[in-house]
């Protein structure tokens, strides 16, 4: 058994695809706020490919950890120097392992803020990028306004104040940086939200304009916040897969990452200090990246959505296993037909008949294991962004919506937190005690869940949908959730 160390290296098995460069060449111009498992399977990959090429060395990524969670991923990476094991899991039962290097540092904030500040405050940081969650930006998911009653925010606005959030530590840096003349950074999302540049924009200018008018004003016009579209499924890495490394690899990682082999990013070539070539590695550079960002979240996100909840009350616990029961499939692909792709603008270079096949194989690979608990997770703010858009566009085009009520239908349900064999289900929600609280009322009055505005803004005003839902959430309480699925696929 190999541990994972940059020494230790040329001790590894021909099986495993290792660095081509020498890290001791590579310096630091990423930061990147909220390494996890997609991030390095996904950004953190294709920097590695541009370095085996001998491109982007000047592109090191240094992560930074700002939460409680950070702590055991700053561990890991300082005692692999950075490295990990990125395991591409095919259908045929597959793996194929490569170590990544392109993460050369990682500061935890909490322990040192000053010097993160400093550091992305240094002429030679380039691009700041961000995984932090579609719930991370802090903006009221139905105003749209961002929310200053955060504790930590408030905290980070008071004169003087030592930051704790990542607004805080980037609006500082950028502010240390105007003072010296320094040009700014780049800010690139990253995160599964519908215009994430500027979202990341609306998020950071409204925290500097209230800390300083005048920095906020300068951000809005000289900070550039490209949009992007990312997609590779990644899910959680668990210990039978670090057991399945150290046996198939020899590999002793503290958090390899598994992933599917499909990957795709699309994103506006918008930088302030350049970027590495990501177009020679196959990044879609574009100038505008919406029709894709659209698709893949109305199609690809929202249809886990649409299986996820169904298949938990149905007593399924993978995406697999889901997408391999034919009603759930011919389900998830007639919502994609009838009611998604007609929101959809065309997609320059796109099969949309493909892609929406190549969905449904994907979601079916057995080998990725992705639980849809994983998928059930954070709904609140999933729904609102890849599933409501849908029906709200369809309902002003007089379009279908059967399949998308029935889905907001299984989450009221799935929200009651017992599933049809009568197991009780942990939801994972930063809304979920009131969540719980409301679907107990689902029986009495099956508006209830529909009823939350902060959620579902007006759509409860819409007598067709509030149709289509009811109807779907009856049958889920009288018949359970193949029978509704039968009803409207």
């Amino acid at each position: 058994m190999t541990a994972l160390k940059a020494g230790n290296l040329d001790q590894l098995g021909g099986d495993v695809t290792l660095p081509r460069y020498n890290r001791d060449d590579v310096s630091v111009g990423i930061f990147h706020f909220g390494v996890g498992g997609f991030h390095r399977a996904h950004q953190a990959m294709y920097l590695d490919e541009l370095m085996n090429d001998g491109k982007a060395l000047e592109f090191g990524i240094c992560g930074v950890g700002v939460m409680p969670g950070d702590r055991r991923m700053q561990e890991v990476l300082k005692a692999q120097e950075g490295l990990y094991t990125l395991v591409l899991k095919h259908p045929d039962g597959r793996w194929e392992a490569r170590v990544i290097g392109s993460i050369v540092d990682y500061l935890y904030a909490p322990d040192d803020p000053e010097t993160v500040i400093e550091r992305l405050a240094a002429e030679t940081t380039r691009i700041v990028s961000l995984t932090v969650t579609e719930g991370g930006y802090n903006f009221h998911h139905v105003t749209g306004e961002f929310n200053f009653d955060n504790p930590d925010v408030r905290h980070d606005l008071d004169a003087g104040a030592t930051p704790k959030t990542f607004f805080g530590l980037i609006i500082e840096a950028l502010s240390r940086r105007r003072e010296k003349g320094i040009e700014p950074f780049t800010i690139m999302s990253c995160d599964n939200i519908q215009a994430n540049g500027d979202v990341a924009k609306e998020s950071f200018v409204a925290f500097a304009r209230r800390r300083d008018p005048e920095l906020g004003n300068w951000i809005n016009e000289q900070v550039n916040f490209p949009n992007s579209m990312v997609d590779r499924i990644t899910p959680v890495t668990t210990d039978e897969d670090r057991e399945q490394i150290r046996a198939r690899f020899g590999i002793e990682d503290g958090w390899p990452v598994v992933c599917e082999p499909f990957t795709q990013w699309v994103l506006e070539d918008h930088f302030n200090m350049g970027r590495p070539a990501y177009d020679e590695v196959g990044v879609q550079v574009v100038d505008d990246v919406m029709p894709y960002e659209l698709m893949k979240l109305r199609l690809l996100n929202a249809s886990h959505q649409a299986l996820t909840y169904f298949g938990y009350l149905d007593g399924y616990r993978y995406a697999h296993e889901v997408c391999q029961d034919e009603l759930y499939a011919d389900f998830l692909l007639n919502y994609m037909v009838e009611e998604g792709t007609p929101t959809l603008a065309p997609v320059p270079g796109v099969d949309l008949d493909d892609y929406r096949r190549t969905l449904i194989e994907r979601f079916a690979n057995p080998e990725i294991r992705d639980t849809l608990a994983r998928l059930c997770a954070e709904s609140s703010d999933r729904i609102p962004k890849w599933l409501l858009p849908v029906i709200r566009e369809q309902l002003e085009r007089d379009g279908e919506i059967k399949r998308s009520a029935a889905v907001v239908a299984s989450w009221a349900r799935y929200a009651e937190g017992v599933d049809e064999q009568g197991e009780p289900i942990e939801i994972v929600d930063r809304m979920k005690d009131e969540l719980h609280d409301i679907a107990q009322r689902n029986r009495d009055n099956p508006l209830a869940f529909i009823e939350n505005r902060e959620v579902f803004g007006d759509l409860v005003d819409n007598e067709r949908f509030v149709e289509a839902y009811t109807e779907a959430l009856a049958r889920l309480h009288r018949q359970g959730a193949r029978a509704t699925v039968e009803s409207v696929r």
